[in-house]
């Protein structure tokens, strides 16, 4: 199963900011500790190109990224100060979750140790996101004649907003997002399928929507190839996410989401998307269960 990580491209941020951006490094750390990964399933990305990128972006969006142009509105949306290496991550990030989608083809399942950047739009980045990984590789897929059509789960917290606006009247790629009602983006977007969960939704709750809202997806968007954002922020200490699900209840998401794959045949790429628990540990925990999850699958 290959991995693609982007954490040695470092991304200077001031003291004190909230995103724990050691989760990446911890985690690829953390899959080579556990003895069910060799340095061989690792793989660096290229950053992603204009014409990648250019599937879901503005070009003018792109450049002004690239060029540091742009309007401080926008950048303090981001949440990130501009820096080159801030461009070069975002590219990497991108060009990951793409590289696991194109790998997914040829091994059944693959993962980008980040990504699920979904919070940016077409025109413009928030919320830590600056390109869209998921839009991007989906559109790339198509583009490459490798799909036709693409389901896009997406389960982290936080709705995806900017993914269900740059893919808003696209028949051919579905968008499915899980998140908390009351969380943000607190101005939601129309994906082709959202389910709106109440603070403290636990297990059992969560589960029962998933199976519903999978049957549901997996019935209109008749995917050729499926991209998951599996967010660890559902988790019940996470700081930003409202929700209340245990190791055992994201674990069991997991394998539904990806046993439901494995069943029908389909290629998985994954994404890790958001994930603050107030230890870092835990945020690592789950991410890794995902991925250790998805190769256990393949066996």
């Amino acid at each position: 199963m290959r991995l693609f990580y982007t954490d040695v491209f470092v991304l200077p941020l001031p003291a004190g900011h909230r995103f724990p951006m050691e989760k990446y490094a911890r985690l690829r750390q953390a899959l080579l500790d556990c003895g069910e990964f060799s340095p061989a399933d690792f793989h660096l990305p290229p950053a992603a190109t204009d014409e990648e990128l250019a599937r879901a972006h503005d070009m003018a969006y792109i450049r002004a990224v690239s060029d540091g142009q742009l309007p401080e509105k926008v950048q303090k949306a981001i949440g990130f100060p501009w820096s080159p290496g801030m461009v070069e991550r975002s590219r990497r990030s991108a060009a990951a979750t793409l590289a696991a989608a194109r790998a997914a083809f040829e091994d059944g399942i693959a993962a980008n140790l980040a990504g699920g950047t979904h919070h940016a739009f077409r025109d413009r980045g928030e919320g830590f996101c600056i390109f869209n990984d998921a839009a991007v590789a989906a559109r790339a897929l198509q583009a490459e004649g490798l799909a036709r059509r693409v389901l896009i789960v997406d389960l982290d917290v936080h709705q995806g907003n900017g993914t269900a606006s740059i893919l808003a009247g696209d028949d051919s790629i579905f968008t499915f997002s899980m998140h908390g009602a009351r969380n943000f983006p607190f101005t939601k977007e129309q994906s082709d399928l959202d389910i709106e969960l109440p603070d403290g939704c636990s297990d059992a709750a969560y589960l029962l929507q998933l199976d519903h809202a999978l049957d549901t997806a997996f019935d209109l968007a008749r995917p050729d190839a499926v991209l998951y954002l599996a967010g660890a922020d559902p988790y019940q200490d996470d700081r930003l996410g409202r929700l209340a699900l245990s190791f055992e209840g994201l674990a069991e998401r997991d394998r539904r989401v990806i046993g439901r794959c494995r069943q029908l045949g389909l290629p998985l790429a994954i994404a890790m998307a958001g994930g603050y628990a107030r230890q870092i540990d835990d945020t690592v925990r789950i991410h890794a269960t995902t991925l250790r999850l998805a190769r256990a699958a393949l066996t």
